[in-house]
């Protein structure tokens, strides 16, 4: 089974596509990995999904990738006396931490790295940025604050600190204990909310210790300011675009997703571009043409996976948002436009060996008109050289390892296949023409470029390319395969 599409599709199970056959009917429409959101999710919950994607992804032979994504801190005002109270604009207002109920003077904020954290001048948003204060004073016990934007509040509501760095590190207990599952269990990527800076990150790596790969929602101000050593220390970056359209103003959120999009491919690092990407088909069997314009403006700008939330997790019409958004893409990869605008984006190639490789493979793929591009790949690091370049030509990740094949599932344009490692550079060339055109790329007489390292099975060796052509004894043995 194999994908045209380049960008990837990432959807989120829930309520409304917990059971296997819905699953399945997501992977069809064209989900290539799957999504938990573990502030909703159990553990039980969890080990349920990951049974029945394993069994699909057996039934279909195709690797399927599973994400976990973690709750991280959840940061919430205590309660009021009276169900609900206003604010005026202009008024003052304390957080503090005393427990008693608060009124339309105060509240209390259980959360003391917050009162260690923040400084006059900065600013606390309320219930989804609906409300903003700006501090005015501080103490140990208490945060003064003007009402900037005033309005309704009632008890629990979230708080966010755009201008504020907290001491308190993006894992809780409850997030290390689904991160030990997670990872035992064997998903693919584990997703870190509440990323604030690198050294996040690094821990976070620390606990997983290989065992996934280390995707980074970037949904605060102070992310986006240390976005170049979270990238660097991170295997994927998450556009988390709703958090920061909480956290900085709605207009800046484009140009940072742009930003970002182009900066994770200049990292080689996948990028993830997500948030109510298709908002109106929770509860609509069609999109509006701003949201249409939303995924397709992501697709043209080179993003690896757009995902969908509650769309298809709690929405009325799960696999029609797959179809819709697999429709969308598909005809985005066929605009005109699509190639010059994918293309004037081009990163230099990173300056290894096996980076300048992977550049000289797409180059010569297109220069000489080759019809496909073949990597043998051990740890996925070849593959993504080659993605970030974003050929025309389709690319064959062939790799030995399940956990490599199931990562690539996130990133732009891979189509991942299970082989065993080549005997000899014939059995390579012999091995890639049959996999290449069992698969549709290719077929009799057409050439394709092949890169893999000597010796083979070495990690990062990337150091050979070869051009080959399908000769009639590859079609033959693809054939068999295939009635197989």
């Amino acid at each position: 089974m194999r994908r045209t599409r380049r960008v990837k599709i990432i959807a989120t199970l829930g309520p409304a596509s917990s059971d296997p056959e819905t699953i399945n009917r997501l992977f069809q429409a064209g989900a290539d990995v799957f999504r938990i959101n573990m502030s909703h999710a159990s553990l039980d919950a969890l080990k349920d999904y990951h049974a029945a994607i394993r069994a699909i992804e057996q039934q279909a032979d195709h690797p399927i990738g599973i994400l976990c994504d973690l709750q991280g801190p959840k940061l919430r005002v205590g309660v009021f006396d009276e169900r609900q109270i206003l604010l005026v604009t202009g008024a003052s207002f304390a957080f503090d931490r005393n427990e008693k109920p608060g009124d339309a003077s105060r509240v209390y904020l259980p959360h003391p790295e917050i009162f260690e954290g923040i400084e006059p001048g900065h600013h606390l948003l309320l219930n989804d940025g609906k409300l903003r204060f700006v501090v005015t004073a501080k103490t140990r016990d208490r945060i003064d604050s003007r009402v900037l934007v005033g309005g309704e509040l009632s008890s629990r509501k979230g708080v966010s600190l755009p201008d504020t760095v907290l001491p308190v590190s993006p894992l809780t207990e409850k997030d290390r204990e689904h991160l030990e599952f997670a990872a035992n269990l064997g998903v693919d990527w584990i997703a870190l909310s509440f990323v604030q800076r690198a050294e996040d990150v690094i821990e976070a790596k620390q606990l997983i210790d290989g065992r996934a790969g280390v995707l980074s929602k970037i949904e605060k101000p102070s992310a986006v300011l240390d976005i170049e050593r979270i990238l660097t220390e991170s295997d994927a970056i998450m556009v988390a675009r709703g958090d920061l359209g909480v956290e900085m103003p709605l207009e800046k959120v484009p140009g940072v997703q742009k930003r970002l999009t182009r900066l994770a491919r200049r990292h080689g690092k996948p990028v993830v571009v997500a948030t109510q990407m298709l908002e109106s088909m929770i509860s609509a069997p069609v999109p509006t043409r701003a949201e249409v314009s939303d995924v397709a403006t992501a697709v043209f700008e080179g993003a690896d996976a757009v995902m969908l939330s509650a769309e298809s997790a709690a929405g009325q019409f799960p696999i029609e948002s797959v179809t819709t958004m697999n429709a969308i893409a598909l005809e985005v990869e066929q605009d005109p436009l699509y190639d010059g605008i994918i293309n004037s984006q081009r990163p230099e190639p990173d300056t290894s060996s096996s980076g300048a490789i992977s550049a000289a493979a797409c180059s010569i793929a297109k220069d000489a008109g080759l019809v496909a591009i073949v990597c043998y790949t051990s740890t996925g690091a070849t593959a993504l050289r080659v993605a970030r370049q974003r050929p025309r030509q389709p690319i064959l990740a062939l790799s030995t390892s399940k956990e490599t094949a199931r990562r690539l599932a996130l990133a732009w344009g891979l189509h991942s296949i299970l082989t065993e490692d080549p005997h000899s550079v014939a059995d390579m060339v012999t091995r890639a023409c049959r996999l290449v055109a069992g698969t549709g790329m290719a077929k009799l007489g057409d050439k394709l470029i092949v890169s893999a390292g000597l010796p083979f099975g070495t990690p990062g060796a990337t150091n050979m390319l070869r051009v080959v052509k399908v000769e009639p004894q590859a079609m033959r043995a693809a054939q068999a395969q295939f009635r197989e």
